[in-house]
């Protein structure tokens, strides 16, 4: 039988969003910037890093695998360095506290790195670079996650998904386009989708145990996943691991803790972002290269750059049984 959907405002996802999460433990204005998050990533239907995580975040503000209540510290290291320590809250709000300073330090100088230090996961990493391209800004960022990658030729899992996204600006405002895609062959939520639902994935994605392809999901999680691209994946892989781990001195992949738990460690991850101004070096030259870009792609009928032409919209389908579990957490 189908699964019932219903029709829901992407405000009412919003408001209820941040009430489930205040309801729990959160600070007024923390809840705010997670809910924007998950109001986003509806709105384009990526459900895996939408209302799919709630639940877990209410659950982890209770058991205190999350800070909801931490105010997050912004630093300036170096002239064109912005650091932000998350305290072991949410991604969201300790990019919010330091992203006016990033911008304001990148336009003033042409670039600048924003690192994010000790957070929860930030699930959907084109949603930060969307608003730094917003800005007017180049935008590339990593992050990294539980290890559930292995390395062409092996078996164990030593990177996660690790996904890189880059989101460059319009001439006239707004964004000319945006990818964020994760290192590996496809993100593990999918795998997941598929055992629940007990149907068979393609090969290529996961290896099991014995580093054999297979097409069962729960052999796939049970083993790992595969990079995207084999060798040319991994080594995008282990570049967003460098940033986000080693530069910014949170957890490596290897030492992250499942990220659904209700018990158990903070997830303390980290996240890097690259701010540049695309007029520093070639003025004028850089739209004009953009637009020849732009046109390549759209002369071709069925091609479009990525993240472009997207669809505004103000409600979307969800899950009923999802939604009532969103309704329920917000008023308890």
């Amino acid at each position: 039988m189908a699964e019932e959907k219903i029709i829901i405002p992407l405000d009412e996802i919003e408001q209820k969003t941040a009430q489930a999460l205040i309801a729990h433990g959160a600070a007024n204005w923390v809840a705010v910037e997670v809910a924007k998050a998950v109001r986003q990533a509806e709105s384009v239907g990526n459900m895996i890093c939408g209302l799919f995580y709630l639940e877990s975040y209410c659950t982890q503000l209770k058991t205190g695998r999350v800070k909801g209540d931490v105010d997050p510290i912004v630093s300036q290291p170096k002239s064109s360095a912005i650091e932000v320590d998350a305290q072991l809250g949410f991604a969201q709000a300790a990019f919010a506290k330091g992203f006016e300073k990033a911008i304001s330090v990148a336009k003033e100088n042409g670039i600048a790195s924003l690192a994010i230090r000790h957070s929860h996961t930030c699930t959907s990493m084109g949603y930060f670079t969307e608003q730094i391209a917003n800005a007017g800004l180049i935008a590339v960022g990593m992050t990294n996650a539980p290890a559930c990658v292995s390395p062409p030729g092996g078996s164990k899992a030593v990177l996660g998904t690790n996904p890189i996204s880059m989101a460059v600006p319009a001439k006239d405002g707004g964004i000319s386009f945006k990818f964020d895609q994760s290192t590996s062959a496809i993100a593990i939520g999918k795998i997941r989708i598929a055992a629940a639902a007990g149907e068979k994935i393609p090969f290529g994605w996961a290896v099991d145990k014995n580093g054999e392809p297979t097409d069962d999901p729960v052999a796939g999680l049970e083993g790992s996943l595969v990079s995207a691209g084999g060798y040319k994946g991994y080594g995008f892989g282990l570049m967003a691991e460098i940033f986000a781990a080693a530069v910014t001195g949170s957890n490596n992949s290897v030492n992250t803790p499942p990220l659904k738990a209700a018990e158990g460690g903070p997830h303390d991850l980290g996240q890097f972002y690259f701010l540049l101004d695309p007029t520093v070096y070639s003025g004028d030259a850089f739209w004009d290269r953009l637009e020849t870009l732009e046109e390549a792609v759209s002369s071709q009928p069925n091609a479009r750059l990525p993240g472009s032409n997207k669809e505004v919209v103000s409600e979307v389908a969800i899950s009923k049984v999802l939604w009532d579990t969103v309704l329920d957490l917000a008023s308890k």
